[in-house]
């Protein structure tokens, strides 16, 4: 286990060194000049070369670009992701400020995924063929393919505009109010689970269905033990490693938000200001969110991975 675990950190080193690498130059290779970008036009106007050389040597941005890649990793290793273009605050202030805002939303999201979505795959493997399996499954087709922007605005329609029960847009935090910060919430927390439940519960189906197929389930059928002992002990735990890797990725994935629920519900994360930096070519902060972005992710692997050993004792780590 210990040799493992060593062996992915070592693989996770290298990949996030391959990924600061692209990162950093695809940047560089977009078109625009992120110094226009804090300028308006009577400044740009008016500016001479002089005077946007020396905004450019402020941010570092006249130096070759390998010197400049070296100068950012070495500040990354002190904790130092730079300072961003368009804020002129270091990447990790707009972090601390966008990824609760981030978190409010997709943690719910993802605990009622988990909450809804294996149950509902659980029921629906033992139930085979009844009209509980055909209605979550279709319930699950649905939720796997409807366009969340689309979901976002008819909610918006409806329980905002037609019933006036929830707000537009906007986000408070819970510690200002947490009755308003909840009623804000309800819309992009349901369409931020939509998928992940659907998806898990199709998951859970499929994996519950091949188990309870396997001769030991059989078994423990024919020996009339109880039908909760067979599936909770039986089949559940040996059905898991797929939903755990699905899970996985879903919860890899919050840090990035959800853009597309952000920018319908006017909601101020970490996944719309990513975007916005891409837009306003601030390098530093993009490549600071993507960096932090990887570490968690290979993290979340590393997790997941580990766990197999445990919901699957003929897995061994060599």
């Amino acid at each position: 286990m210990v040799s493992y675990i060593f062996r992915r950190i070592i693989r996770a080193v290298v990949l996030l060194f391959l990924i600061s690498l692209i990162i950093f130059f695809t940047m560089r290779l977009l078109p625009g000049d992120p110094i226009y970008m804090i300028m308006s036009q009577g400044q740009i106007a008016n500016a001479t070369y002089e005077q946007i050389q020396a905004i450019r040597a402020q941010f570092g941005l006249d130096k070759p670009l390998l010197e400049q890649y070296i100068f950012w990793l070495g500040g990354v290793f002190h904790g130092n992701f730079g300072t961003s273009i368009v804020y002129h605050s270091s990447p990790l202030t707009i972090l601390a400020r966008t990824i609760p805002v981030t978190l409010n939303i997709s943690i719910p999201a993802f605990i009622i995924s988990l909450l809804i979505g294996i149950p509902a795959g659980i029921v629906c493997a033992v139930r085979r063929a009844t009209w509980v399996d055909t209605v979550v499954t279709v319930l699950a087709n649905l939720g796997v393919t409807i366009p969340v922007f689309w979901l976002g605005t008819m909610l918006i329609y409806v329980f905002a505009l037609q019933l006036h029960w929830l707000p537009v847009e906007g986000y408070t935090p819970p510690l200002k109010d947490l009755g308003k910060n909840i009623s804000q919430l309800v819309m992009p927390v349901f369409c931020q689970a939509i998928f992940p439940v659907s998806a898990i519960a199709r998951q859970t189906r499929s994996s519950m269905l091949e188990v309870m197929r396997q001769d030991y389930v059989r078994t423990a059928w024919s020996k009339g033990l109880d039908e909760k002992l067979v599936v909770m002990t039986h089949a559940l735990k040996n059905s898991l490693i797929p939903v755990v890797i699905l899970s996985g990725l879903f919860f890899a994935g919050i840090l990035g938000g959800s853009v597309l629920i952000e920018t319908v519900f006017n909601v101020r994360g970490a996944g719309l200001a990513m975007v916005s930096a891409v837009f306003a070519r601030d390098y530093p902060v993009v490549q600071a969110f993507t960096l932090i972005i990887a570490i968690f992710t290979l993290f979340i692997n590393l997790i997941v991975d580990i766990s197999y050993g445990w919901l699957d004792p003929r897995i061994r780590y060599g």
